[in-house]
């Protein structure tokens, strides 16, 4: 098993050389165009939580979208534009022959998570992989068949990870990647295609960049998105999701003579979690089940807080989790006196499936592009969201494929060249199945 790290220019190890490949010790594997500026990680793009208001969130996405939209314009296309809300949106007209076909739009987000993402991001090519746990470097961390029992399955292919000390922004960048290089197959081929519409998106780790989507000016009829997992995914069924903040605010005196006087908000915090029931966290749930996620706990025994992400795809079932965290806070003033806790519930977005269902065809659609590239489709649930969930009820039916990346949102994040380049044959595939529409 070869390790190669991505440490310097194109040509170099770990890096592409020729536009459109990747070189890997002994080893050139088709990659797609601009994965040395996108999955290598010449920009990070952080999207910061704390400054929601503004979009985008951070300004290093910026410097990304302005990259994207020169390749793009290196590619031919005349239509892009990058607005002020750091959106890329490019248009490319139809083939001759093609003008009826339906307009076909490609989205992927230009920003990862906040978490580590402190540090340099190193990638590391593992060649012929093993399949068997993995140590990250010196980061005293182990990618681990225990943890991800896919690893496995991908014995033979070369892997793709970070150092173990940072994420490795697969999420969403191998998506950038797969549209940009079936983008340059199509135009470089010169193979039919109807108008395609292409869309790449600040701040979707945070929930609020899709609200800012100018649907209007993308003029697209459908869309997908390229945010999902293992290569071959279709999914169109997602949670619906929302925030639970609790606010606590406690009672305090010298622990001394504290008897009958005191309210630790801290132990109210624990109080209220456990609540909860045990066996409904993230860690214990899969496919369909919903979940209450705890995000953070803070404060002292004056005052504090605590958030919560609760998912569910069914919505009635939903609707009863927050009936559950409203009980809980009841309870709470009950026991320690009014006032003491404050719920604010702020609802993200819904499932989509209610959208989808009126355009199975976008599905059926995906499912012949993966056959076609040799790709097994698989409809699974989305166990998160996508810019795609806000965009379907916007009226942008838009369904989400898979990437081939695993491991999301922290130093375990991997995937496969292999599973990259499938995911890029994918979407070519896609666009030829629309233009025979």
């Amino acid at each position: 098993m070869t390790r190669t790290q991505g440490q310097g220019p194109a040509g170099e190890k770990g890096y592409p050389g020729e536009k459109g490949y990747f070189s890997a010790g002994y080893t050139t594997l088709r990659m797609p165009a601009l994965f040395r500026r996108t999955i290598s990680f010449a920009v990070k793009t952080p999207s910061d939580e704390g400054n929601d208001s503004a979009c985008p969130s951070s300004k290093e996405q910026f410097e990304l979208a302005n990259l994207l939209a020169g390749e793009l314009r290196e590619l031919g296309i005349e239509d892009v534009v990058v607005s002020e809300k750091c959106f890329v949106y490019a248009k490319v007209p139809a083939t001759a022959g093609c003008e009826g076909a339906r307009k076909l739009g490609l989205i992927a987000h230009m920003d990862t998570v906040s978490q580590f993402c402190d540090g340099k991001i190193t990638p590391v090519l593992y060649e012929d992989y093993d399949g068997r746990d993995l140590v990250l470097g010196t980061s005293g961390r182990t990618l681990s068949v225990d943890d991800f029992s896919h690893l496995a399955e991908l014995r033979g292919r070369t892997l793709l990870t970070s150092d173990g000390t940072t994420i490795l922004g697969v999420d969403d960048k191998a998506g950038i990647a797969e549209i940009m290089g079936a983008l340059e197959r199509v135009l470089r081929d010169g193979t039919p295609h109807g108008a395609l519409r292409i869309a790449f998106t600040p701040d979707e780790e945070i929930g609020t960049g899709a609200g800012n989507f100018d649907v209007e000016h993308f003029d697209a009829d459908v869309a997908y998105t390229m945010d999902g997992d293992a290569e071959g995914e279709i999914q169109y069924q997602n949670f619906n999701a929302c925030e639970a903040d609790f606010e606590v605010r406690g009672v305090s005196v010298h622990p001394g003579s504290a008897k009958g006087i005191m309210v630790n908000a801290m132990q109210v915090c624990c109080d209220i979690n456990n609540m909860l029931p045990t066996l409904e966290a993230p860690r214990y749930t899969e496919g369909y089940e919903g979940f209450y996620h705890l995000l953070e706990i803070h404060g002292d025994e004056s005052a504090g807080g605590m958030s919560y992400i609760v998912r569910d795809f069914d919505a009635a079932s939903f609707d009863c989790r927050k009936q559950t965290l409203r009980h809980i806070a009841k309870v709470m003033n009950e026991r320690w006196g009014e006032g003491t806790v404050t719920l604010r519930i702020k609802d993200e977005y819904q499932n989509m499936e209610s959208v989808i269902e009126g355009c199975m065809f976008t599905i059926d659609n995906a499912r012949l592009a993966c056959e076609r590239a040799g790709v097994v489709p698989r409809v699974t649930p989305i166990r998160g969201g996508t810019d795609g969930c806000q965009l379907s009820f916007r009226g942008l039916p838009c369904p989400n494929l898979g990437t081939g990346g695993e491991g999301y949102h922290g130093p375990y994040e991997h995937a496969t060249v292999e599973g990259i380049n499938a995911a890029t044959d994918v979407v070519a595939e896609l666009i030829k199945v629309y233009a025979e529409a």
